[in-house]
Order: structure tokens, then sequence, then C-alpha cells
């Protein structure tokens, strides 16, 4: 099958003039772009790397960020990114897991990669205004030069990084076939057509940044940088680049609507909308549909590992859904304590979600960790750590994280249902729900709150009683925050929320504290 490198001369050679990459004032066709790619190659090349070795980034979604991904792609070296707000230790954790021997960065991550200890030993390249390397992106990977097609498609594509939010990151390696089908696969279930434009602002670390990179070129289509999400600015590329579709978490979403300027900004280019990173609260949905009014709207299920796993391509006629399992995959749901995968847990009950290893898009195990793939590769399924069920139509719930799972009174309780239910009451702007320690119940639920203006627990908890949510799953305890804590990606931090690492809201006057009922 073809390699990543020779799918990009398919769209070089069918539209070499239209335009491919846009960076602020920067626009390239896919004729001009080819020429900067491999530049960079050949840069990589005469700096000793070798197909098959690792390549270290620390940069946001720009020009040269998206080119050093494609040159890694025709040199068939390893793509391994970072995220551009990496500690120094975590630098250096990058270092040591990926054996790299060249590390690219920017001003955003220079101070970082100055701190690092073992920076100093590899070989740096700066990129743009950043001073500290030992070479100059410009300099070293420069010019014009048409690259050439090295790798095929069993060599590793890139090694993306889970996010650790709950421990160690792990190496997730790609083998270029697997991003390629799942690049196609993402064509198929978003059903994209030739020229397609989409806002590149999902970072280039992260899984949903990588497919909008690749399936754009699989399309011919228009790939728009833009290096950290600001709303605003989102708004304005949205209207002049006349976007087609946006594939985004579900946060950015939430912070678009509430931008002053989107009421008068043209949104009327954008025909399709999907969501992936984290669970979308019904309320945001409905004012999503409201105001996009989109031809497709679409759930994402999948991880690194696996890229989908499940798309729900009717995200708010059944609203909370990850749907089906996408083209290239096998999903099951099997008992909360299943000794091995043919355990599987009946509809509407609440199991552990695996997903077959044989799939077209699935890595073949963590790098470097025997004790990763111990736990999450067995039978020869993913065990994904999410929690869910089917219902009776045979579409999978996700519910949450097996580490999030609330214990209270020997009740096992996801927070999501908890947190769409209230997501739904106008004054909740966010919400996220967590099991705090208790010494009556072993675990409470509690709901943090994010409030457009003043609210209090007593109105949520009459919101909740007049709900069809289940007695025992109301919040016991509500705390007003700022802010929900939540990572680069979207994801809701909920660690943080149980060790107090958030800042409560300002006081208002008159909030009750609810019974003790379960």
């Amino acid at each position: 099958m073809l390699d990543l490198g020779r799918t990009f001369l398919q769209s070089l050679e069918r539209a070499p003039n239209a335009v491919a990459l846009v960076d602020g004032e920067l626009r390239l066709t896919y004729s001009q772009w080819a020429l900067r790619i491999g530049a960079a190659q050949r840069g990589l090349l005469e700096l000793g790397l070798k197909r098959g070795d690792h390549l270290l980034t620390l940069l946001q979604n720009r020009a040269e960020a998206a080119t050093i991904h494609w040159a890694c792609q025709f040199a068939g070296i390893v793509m391994t990114p970072l995220n551009w707000r990496a500690k120094s230790d975590e630098i250096d954790f990058g270092l040591v897991n990926s054996g790299a021997r060249l590390l690219i960065f920017e001003a955003a991550s220079e101070q970082a990669v100055m701190s690092s200890l073992l920076a100093a030993g590899v070989m740096r390249v700066a990129v743009g205004e950043a001073q500290g390397g030992n070479l100059h992106f410009d300099v070293c990977m420069g010019g014009a030069c048409e690259p050439q097609a090295l790798a095929n498609a069993e060599d590793l594509s890139l090694m993306l990084f889970t996010s650790g939010t709950t421990g160690t990151p792990k190496g997730v390696p790609r083998r270029q076939r697997a991003e390629r089908i799942a690049a196609l696969a993402h064509v198929a279930q978003n059903c994209f057509g030739y020229g397609e434009c989409t806002l590149g602002v999902m970072p280039l670390y992260h899984t949903m940044g990588v497919r909008s990179l690749l399936t754009l070129a699989l399309l011919d289509g228009r790939f728009v940088c833009q290096a950290r999400f600001e709303a605003g600015q989102a708004l304005q590329k949205i209207a002049t680049e006349r976007v087609s579709h946006l594939y985004l978490v579900p946060t950015l979403f939430h912070d678009l609507l509430a931008h002053p300027d989107f009421a008068t900004t043209d949104i009327s280019s954008v025909r399709k909308l999907g969501f992936a990173g984290a669970p979308m609260h019904d309320a945001l949905l409905l004012r999503l549909q409201a105001a996009f009014q989109p031809e497709l709207f679409v759930n994402h299920y999948g991880s690194s590992e696996i890229y989908t796993m499940a798309v729900n391509q009717r995200a708010l006629a059944k609203a909370g859904s990850a749907g089906r399992a996408g083209i290239n995959t096998r999903l099951r749901v099997i008992k909360l304590d299943a000794a091995c995968v043919g355990q599987l847990a009946a509809p509407l009950e609440e199991g552990q979600i695996i997903a077959d290893l044989l799939s077209d898009e699935a890595f073949e195990g963590y790098h470097n960790r025997p004790d990763a793939n111990a736990k999450s590769l067995r039978e020869g399924w993913y065990f994904t750590g999410d929690t869910g069920y089917f219902d009776t139509d045979g579409d999978l719930f996700v519910t949450g994280r097996i580490d999030d799972m609330i214990i209270s009174g020997g009740e096992n309780i996801s927070p999501v249902d908890i947190e769409s239910v209230l997501s739904l009451h106008p004054a909740v702007d966010d919400v996220a729900v967590a099991g705090l320690a208790d010494p009556r119940w072993g675990q409470k639920v509690v709901a943090f709150v994010k409030s457009r203006g003043q609210l209090d627990a007593a109105t949520l908890d009459a919101h909740c009683r007049n709900s069809d949510l289940i007695n025992f799953k109301r919040p016991r305890d509500y705390v007003f925050v700022q802010e929900i804590p939540k990572s680069p990606v979207g994801k809701v931090l909920r660690r943080k929320l149980v060790a107090g690492d958030y800042v409560v809201a300002a006081p208002v006057a008159g909030r009750p504290t609810l019974p003790e009922t379960h």
C-alpha cells in the first residue's frame, strides 16, 4: 500500500496549484509546500538522522511544524512531538524514552529546553525567534528541494505520548499504514470531499491534530494553522478562509460560542462539525446545532492507540452516544470484573470498553513499556480504561474512565450522566463531577460548577430532582469554581478537583447546605 510520502505526492500531482497550507500571511500551494518539505527532509538527513530514528519537537501549530511532520514521512524518520508547554523534566523524559538525537523548538518552548539537562547533549534546531539552538531552521532546512519518497508503509510514522494525567506518559508508536488508513476512515466517516478546508488548531502532538493534517492532504485540502487557540482569531480565520469543517474538543466549541464576535461572524462556510477528546454535554450540543445548523454533526470516540473506535454521525439525534464501531474497528463491553474478554456485559450494563488489536488503525504496543503492555493489551484486545455500555439499539455510551468511577454507598457511579443533566441548567456554563472521600459513603458525588451568574446548590439540586437522574447519583455537594481544570486538549483533570487544585468562585450569599441523604 501507499506510504504517507507518496500519499502527499498524490495531491501534489492532482492539484499542484491548490492552496495547501496557510499560516498568517504565508500561503503555500502543494507545489510550493513540497519544495519546503523536500528541503526539510534534506536537512534532517544532512544532520545525520536515518530511517527509523526519532525526532523530538516542541512546536506550536505553525508552518514549520506541519512541514517537519511531512518531511519525516518522506524520510522514514519517526516524528515524536511533545507538548510545546512541556517542562524541562518532561523534555528529559521524552529524550530518554525516544532516544532522539535531534530536538526542534521555538521561542514558546525555549526556556524549558535551555533548562533541560539532557537537551544540552543533543543537536538543537531553533525555529522562528528562538535563539538557543546549535542551528536555525531557516539555515539547515530552508531553501527548496524536491522531496524523495524513501519510506514504506511499514515504517513508523510517529510516536505520540499519552497525556499522562494519571501517571508517566506512554509512547504510542504508529506505522505509516495505520496512519494512512486512519485518515482514510476519517474521510469516509465525516463524508469529506476534495478541497475541504479545516482550522488546524488541535495540536500536532495530539492525534486529532495529526488526523486533520493527514486527512486534508488526502483531499487536496487546506490546513489553516492556528498556533494556539484564541476564539476571536479562530472566528476570523473561519470567515476569511471559508473553513468547511471544524474538528475540535468541546471546550473550544464552547469558547467559540461564548466570544462576543460570534454573532456577527460569517460562519456559513462551515458545513460539518466533529468533536472528540471528551464528552460534549447536551446543552452545548443543542447550542452548536442552533448556531451552525451543520449538514453533519459527528461524535468521534478514539485514542492514540486506536484512532477511531466508534463514530456517531447523529450526535444531536442521540446525544451522549458514541455510536457504533468505526469502519476498521471491533468493540466489546465486558463486565467490570471480567477475567477474560469473553465475559460480555449485558445491554445497559456498565462495563469495560475494549477494542480488537487487529484493527487496521491499531498500534502494536507501547514504546519500551512492557508494564503498560501487560496492563492494556490482553488476549488480542486493547483495554481502553474507559467504562461504558451498549444500549438496546446497540449504540455505545462512554460513561468515563475506570479511574474516575465513584463508588458511593456500594453503588458504581459515572460522572458523565450527572454532568449532562447539570449542563442543561441555563445558568451552568461548565461542570465536572468527581468523587470525594466521605466517612459514611466511602465517596460522595460532588459537582464542580462554573456558573454564568448567581446560582446556588438548592437550585441545582431541585434541577436534578426534576430530571430523570437516579436519586443516588445526585450530587451531595456543589463547589462553585472560576474554571474547571482541563488538559491542553480539553480533558477534565478530575485528579485536580479531588486534590483541591482549583480556584473557588466569589461566594454568593445564601447558598444552602444540602441534606446528607442517599
